[in-house]
């Protein structure tokens, strides 16, 4: 069965909304345990403004702290052409620039207008190219928002089209709030794909209502072979409220290992990691597999 990619986004999206402050050095921890168990891509920080996002006020610092780690890829999420503009001195192979699908989240997310937010995109998609960094394009609440209810496929598909138009090397579509159900994702995932052709796309999930490994499932029946997930499940937006951590790595790193489908890492150096990040955190962890697991003495789960 086809390989998959799997991006860790625990040191961001997981630590991003806990309350108690992380230290760089635990944060560089951190992800020196995702980079020892095979992950490769690591979404390590963000450069959203610090008042907005205390928690990841030390951007600067983490990247020059990961800038020797060998075989990482580093991704920061970016909110605007001032947070490029903070970012492009780092060693990043790409950006992550975040829109959402509907104008209430994206106001309460970003401070702009959807149109707004894209005009800047394709501001910023000239200057990475310049910089030989790689650019994804997110779509927030594409299954559904807290403010506005449900979301229109069209919306999404429209926003991602746009994105394409502007030169994104890579398209994300996340379930911000972790409503998704398999259906919603196999339709929505194939419409993505027919679009964007060659262009990679991610699924960033959720797992607020414990179908986060369902939905990650049939994304991947559906074509999907990039997923951003979260070391022991931890995380969440502070901007969606309710919105409950992430779908755990390492549970789908299980299934993906079950199914006899390639990921690059190792199980043993994983759960380590996920249990370093659920100590980090403050809330409790979505991860199943740590938990109930014993692993061989081979590193295979049994």
């Amino acid at each position: 069965m086809s390989a998959v990619t799997i991006i860790d986004v625990s040191p961001r999206d997981g630590l991003q909304n806990d309350p108690k402050w992380t230290s760089t050095e635990d944060k560089v921890a951190l992800i020196e345990k995702l980079v020892r168990s095979g992950i490769k891509k690591v979404e390590a920080t963000s450069f959203v403004h610090p008042k907005k996002v205390p928690q990841l006020a030390d951007a600067k610092e983490l990247l020059e702290s990961i800038a020797h780690f060998d075989g990482i890829e580093a991704i920061a999420l970016i909110p605007n052409m001032k947070g490029y503009e903070r970012a492009r001195v780092h060693r990043l192979s790409e950006v992550n620039y975040v829109s959402a699908a509907t104008e209430t989240f994206n106001e309460k997310n970003i401070g702009m207008s959807i149109s707004q937010n894209m005009s800047q995109f394709k501001e910023l998609v000239k200057e990475a190219k310049k910089d030989g960094i790689k650019t994804c394009f997110s779509v927030a609440v594409s299954f559904g928002c807290p403010y506005e209810g449900d979301v229109k496929e069209d919306y999404v598909i429209e926003i991602v089209q746009q994105a394409l138009e502007a030169g994104a090397d890579r398209i994300g579509i996340a379930d911000t709030i972790g409503i998704a159900i398999p259906n919603q994702v196999e339709q929505l995932m194939a419409k993505v794909l027919e679009i964007a052709g060659e262009t990679p796309v991610a699924i960033h999930l959720h797992d607020t209502r414990g179908l986060g490994l369902s939905n990650a499932y049939m994304a991947y029946r559906t074509g999907i072979r990039i997923f951003e997930t979260s070391a022991s499940g931890i995380g969440g937006c502070p901007f969606a409220p309710g919105a409950a951590g992430n779908l755990a790595t390492e549970d789908l790193c299980y299934l993906f290992e079950r199914m006899k489908v390639q990921t690059g890492i190792h199980f043993n150096h994983l759960l380590e990691a996920a249990d370093f990040a659920a100590s980090l955190s403050t809330k409790t962890p979505l991860g199943r597999i740590r938990h109930v697991e014993k692993i061989s003495e081979k590193g295979n789960a049994v």
